[in-house]
């Protein structure tokens, strides 16, 4: 049978109250913003939300008022700034957080891939972020059995459901994705369900005669969702440059405050992922200025 949803469905299936929420892409490359967009519409609060760099995605999760934790490598946007609705929330106590390394989150999700408890690793020996890591039940400290040597034991992370969008999928889930994929093969394989968003949706068996192709194979994947554009206002590569116009709007607005990041939601968000393009990008002029920049880059 064949996992292609509408957004909608998708999300009502898998994302509950209270999940722990993988997200995939890193800063302004490939982030899963049309299904971001529906977990918003569709309002299930109390998430914890997990991956290595949390950007545009958690900052709009919780200025929505849909998350109570984090554990993550960063969470900003680099040179566009700190994510402001997301660092208010923290230190008004409303968001608590788990502060790992990139490598630290990257250690969990391999853990929970490999259907492990715990994988080991030196990598935080001698950091302050050990220390609270230890305090929430996340890390324990020990030593190599095989030399004596010190190492960190890192607990599993198996998100309830990841979320992450790709260039091309078919209708059994196998998915293709190109460039950097960072955390989320082994975020994926990890977690218990997964929905992937991508600019293409092929036949069955698309990918039968190419299966090196394959990123993700089709037993880690619950659900497809046909999104061009879906990671939009950020970049896929081969497909599509990030907007910077757009990404400095939002920034502008959380500098400016909550009030003004919901209400920049509330405005553009819209009924679907389609209707909020054309509310950004009527024409569609700057879309296929975008498609435009990244052929001349690749």
């Amino acid at each position: 049978m064949h996992k292609l949803l509408t957004a909608a469905e998708a999300v009502s299936r898998f994302v509950r109250p209270g999940a722990v929420l993988g997200m995939g892409g890193q800063n302004i490359n490939r982030c899963p913003m049309a299904l971001v967009h529906e977990v918003i519409r569709q309002g299930p609060g109390e998430l914890t939300v997990v991956g290595c760099n949390l950007s545009l995605p958690l900052d709009m999760l919780v200025a929505a008022g849909l998350v109570a934790r984090t554990e993550q490598g960063t969470g900003n946007l680099e040179r566009y700034g700190t994510l402001f609705a997301w660092r208010r929330a923290v230190e008004r106590g409303e968001v608590s957080v788990g502060d790992h390394s990139h490598l630290a989150m990257a250690t969990r999700f391999a853990a929970g891939a490999l259907g492990l408890p715990y994988l080991p690793t030196r990598s935080l020996l001698g950091t302050d972020l050990l220390a609270d890591l230890v305090r929430d039940g996340v890390a324990r400290e020990g030593a190599d059995p095989f030399e004596n040597r010190p190492v960190v034991l890192l607990r599993a992370m198996r998100p309830d459901v990841a979320l992450i969008h790709a260039n091309r999928a078919d209708l059994n889930g196998n998915v293709v994705i190109e460039g950097v994929t960072s955390h989320e093969v082994d975020m994926v394989r990890a977690a218990h369900a997964t929905i992937v968003s991508a600019e293409e949706v092929l036949p069955a068996g698309a990918f039968a005669d190419r299966p090196e192709q394959v990123t993700i194979p089709e037993a880690y994947v619950s659900a497809v969702v046909e999104q061009p554009y879906g990671a939009f206002p950020t970049s896929v590569y081969r497909a599509y440059d990030f907007a910077e116009g757009e990404i400095k709007e939002y920034q502008a607005r959380g500098r400016e405050g909550d009030e003004r990041v919901r209400g920049w939601l509330a405005a553009n968000l819209g009924a679907s992922f389609e209707e909020y393009l054309k509310t950004r990008d009527a024409s569609g002029d700057l879309r296929r200025e975008l498609a435009e920049q990244m052929r001349r880059l690749v």
